[in-house]
């Protein structure tokens, strides 16, 4: 199959594994045309499942539907300039109501003041955003998905852990995404759409448009923003007048308060970093890495230091507007919502629809990343194409999401408290051995040839045994329902914190021992 110089479309491949090794391209990047020409073709059975077959081989093809897995993207076709679609991509995925979602909880649930919310939103935002930003770096500069970057500290095998561990959060963020979305439909319905038919509507779109890959998904970030910002900007002028209700609350924040939400609104992003490199594999590596820096932090921390704010302001009206209220104990989120845009009509009803769907833009890029990190999991499961675990992933959700939306806040917060005790150790790995062992060199640190090699890359046990010390430091400090330490008791939650530091400490001795003992 032919392709233009310069088209950035993802070649299709039957065999990924032998199709890509970086090793069997020539000093340009390219391959030679014979090694090419059996990359992209494949004997196939005979009779109806043959025809078949080749019929559906057919139609992703001319759906532009992304058929390359985890491989290393070759020089070649690493070709993208538009450097600012990374902007357009992270802003339309967080400039939608799941940001507005998590905000409600510092007002609403913490008890804390809209100021005191709104600064520990943009403060632990404004912090944690740049790992995610960083990390986007990479990936023109190396070709490689982000958690197949994480072998080169975590080896092939052990790097499968924090690999589950991400599809397990992945998962469970697209869980509250597609509830979110499937309470605001309820909410439009006056009750002839249940929440779970909802749900489900929004889980199927998203999956296919995460079906189809890079550039159908780039191509549907670019836009989606657009319909989103204005049902928002609306919902904000209709319900002003009771915005400006706020609860007030009697004293000060405590610090368990504060630590325990910014918990939350860290939790909110720090996941993005590991999946960061996943968006921008098919940039040019001549691509300006501050600009691709500054794309991804504006694009992460302006929509969601606005939108948390702003869900701040309505959790803090909530108790004090009858109608939000009600609209709230029915359909939470989505009711508070539809309760806001009340004053429209019918257009309004029409504006929480579109809020609903903005929830795509969010739903359909975490679940590309998932159906790669799924090809990571296991060595066989590299074999079957990326597109299948759009399917399978999406028919995890769906029954989970249903079962999650009964006590959806208490399921929510319960959830994100996990997330960014694991998220924050394994960056602090990944983060001192990039900085200090391999000295921040993404030209010479990276033996790509490798990345599939269990017997060139490192043993992955003093990654592995300095996330798991860390917990010993990160439990006591730890301030969750089912669990306060002895540490979160005198000064709030400071598990994330914890881990990123101690992790990152520990993993220097332990690595230049195991460095020691197998050579690798």
């Amino acid at each position: 199959m032919a392709k233009a110089e310069g088209d950035p479309t993802p070649v299709a491949v039957a065999d990924p594994e032998k199709a890509l090794s970086p090793s069997d391209t020539n000093e340009k990047g390219e391959y030679p045309d014979d090694e090419r020409a059996s990359s992209t073709t494949s004997p196939r059975k005979g009779g109806v499942i043959g025809r078949a077959q080749d019929v559906f081989l057919k139609l992703v093809r001319l759906g532009r539907v992304e058929e390359r897995g985890i491989a290393p993207i070759p020089l070649k076709e690493r070709t993208v300039t538009r450097t600012i679609n990374v902007f357009t991509l992270w802003w339309s995925m967080n400039v939608n109501i799941l940001g507005i979602t998590f905000g409600i909880l510092g007002t609403y649930i913490y008890g804390l003041s809209l100021r005191d919310s709104a600064l520990i939103i943009l403060f632990f935002t404004g912090l944690t955003t740049l790992l995610p930003a960083y990390l986007a770096t990479w990936g023109p500069k190396l070709g490689l998905r982000q958690l197949i970057q994480a072998r080169y500290s975590f080896g092939r095998y052990i790097s499968s852990i924090p690999v589950f561990l991400n599809i397990a959060t992945m998962t469970g963020f697209s869980i509250i995404i597609v509830i979110v979305g499937g309470q605001c439909l309820s909410a439009v319905a006056d009750g002839t759409l249940s929440v779970n038919v909802g749900l489900v509507i929004i889980a199927l779109l998203a999956c296919l448009i995460s079906f189809c890959g890079y550039n159908v998904l780039h191509m549907y970030e670019r836009f989606a923003w657009v319909p989103a910002v204005i049902a928002i900007c609306v919902a904000v002028g209709t319900g002003a007048n009771g915005l400006k209700q706020q609860t007030v609350p009697e004293g000060p924040p405590s610090p368990r308060a504060v630590l325990s939400f910014g918990m939350i609104v860290s939790s909110y992003m720090i996941p993005w970093a590991d999946l960061s490199s996943d968006f921008t594999t098919y940039i040019s590596p001549q691509a300006s890495s501050w600009k691709i820096f500054i794309y991804s932090y504006l694009g992460l921390a302006l929509p969601t230091i606005t939108l948390m704010t702003l869900g701040a302001a309505i959790g803090g009206a909530i108790p004090n507007v009858p109608e939000w209220q009600a609209g709230y104990d029915n359909t939470l989120v989505g009711g508070a919502l539809a309760a806001m845009l009340a004053p429209a009509g019918g257009f309004g009803k029409f504006l929480v629809v579109l809020l609903a769907f903005s929830l795509l833009a969010n739903l359909a890029a975490t679940s590309y990343s998932i159906t790669l990190n799924f090809q990571m999991l296991f060595p066989i499961l590299f074999k079957v194409p990326r597109y299948v675990f759009a399917i399978v992933f999406t028919a995890i959700v769906i029954p989970v999401a249903i079962k999650a939306a009964v006590d959806f806040f208490v399921n929510l917060e319960n959830f994100v408290a996990l997330i960014s005790y694991w998220c924050s150790a394994f960056l602090g790995v990944v983060l001192v051995d990039h900085v200090i062992v391999r000295k921040a060199d993404l030209i010479n640190g990276y033996d790509i040839d490798a990345w599939n090699d269990a017997k060139r890359l490192p043993l992955g046990v003093a990654a592995l045994t300095a996330c798991v010390l860390s917990f010993g430091l990160v439990v006591p400090s730890m301030d969750q329902v089912w669990w306060v330490g002895p540490i979160a008791e005198k000064t709030g939650d400071l598990g994330f914190e914890l881990a990123f530091v101690v992790s990152g400490l520990l993993y220097l001795p332990l690595r230049w021992v195991e460095k020691r003992f197998t050579g690798r």
